[in-house]
């Protein structure tokens, strides 16, 4: 988890604090957008496309990341299919996703939305093995 993100031994940043970073794009690339339920309004995590360098010249990555209490309800799938919309009308024409092997849950995530592994990367013994996925859209 990057440092931004890391919750201190004071409670910093609290829950309210990452919301307002996220709604404001303080912290992360102004790719990433907030993802908040429409009934209620709350910021329940992020999703969007950055540039991290790693792939291909004009692809971006999609990136997604949600908290914990909202987990397996389709927030991420719903939200994943809005960004690719989003990337499809704005002239891409292929993203690409990391996700660790290990997580089962954003690995399927990704591939319901038609992202497919093309690579595999051990990264570091810690944390395993990065699978990279690409999508045409």
């Amino acid at each position: 988890m990057p440092p931004h993100r890391r919750i201190d031994a004071d409670g910093h940043p609290t829950v309210a604090e990452l919301e307002n970073s996220i709604r404001t794009n303080q912290l992360w690339s102004t790719g990433l957008l907030a993802v908040e339920r429409k009934a209620s309004h709350d910021v329940i995590g992020y999703c969007g496309l950055v540039d991290s360098g790693r792939g291909a010249a004009g692809e971006p990555e999609l990136a997604f990341e949600l908290l914990r209490r909202v987990w397996c309800q389709g927030y991420a799938t719903e939200a994943s299919l809005a960004v690719l919309e989003w990337a499809r009308s704005s002239g891409y024409e292929r993203l690409w996703a990391t996700v660790w092997d290990w997580n089962t849950a954003s690995r399927r995530v990704l591939a319901k939305v038609g992202f497919t592994e093309t690579e595999r990367k051990e990264v570091d013994a810690a944390y395993g093995t990065t699978l990279f996925t690409t999508r045409r859209l």
